[in-house]
């Protein structure tokens, strides 16, 4: 890779700072390179990630509590610690933490606006 600023092979989860966006989501951004991202989700109850898309597929894996995924036409489906999902690009998701929650999400290409912790 010709930018080391777009890649991170090493990362430890107490060692990263978070960015709080939107209100009560706090990211980490943990390691990373052109193809791909692994980041740290913490989800205050009562906090939403509104509806929206993106050309990247995303994983997740929910490591504790209860979030509410939206999806298009008013559905959702709600997951628990040891649920998995996936979206694919382009399709319209959304999230609400029904209780304090964490979660670990997997983005292929990596999102280069989460390049900043």
């Amino acid at each position: 890779m010709r930018d080391s600023k777009a890649r991170r092979k090493i990362a430890e989860l107490g060692k990263l700072g978070s960015v709080e966006k939107p209100a009560g989501i706090f990211r980490t951004t943990l390691s990373f390179n052109e193809q791909s991202m692994l980041c740290h989700f913490r989800l205050t109850r009562g906090s939403a990630i509104p509806l929206h898309n993106h050309e990247v597929v995303q994983h997740g894996y929910v490591l504790s509590g209860r979030v509410r995924f939206l999806l298009n036409e008013g559905q959702s489906f709600v997951a628990t610690a040891g649920t998995s999902y996936a979206f694919d690009p382009w399709e319209h998701h959304g999230a609400e933490a029904i209780e304090d929650s964490e979660v670990v999400e997997f983005f292929a290409p990596m999102r280069p606006e989460y390049v900043d912790n």
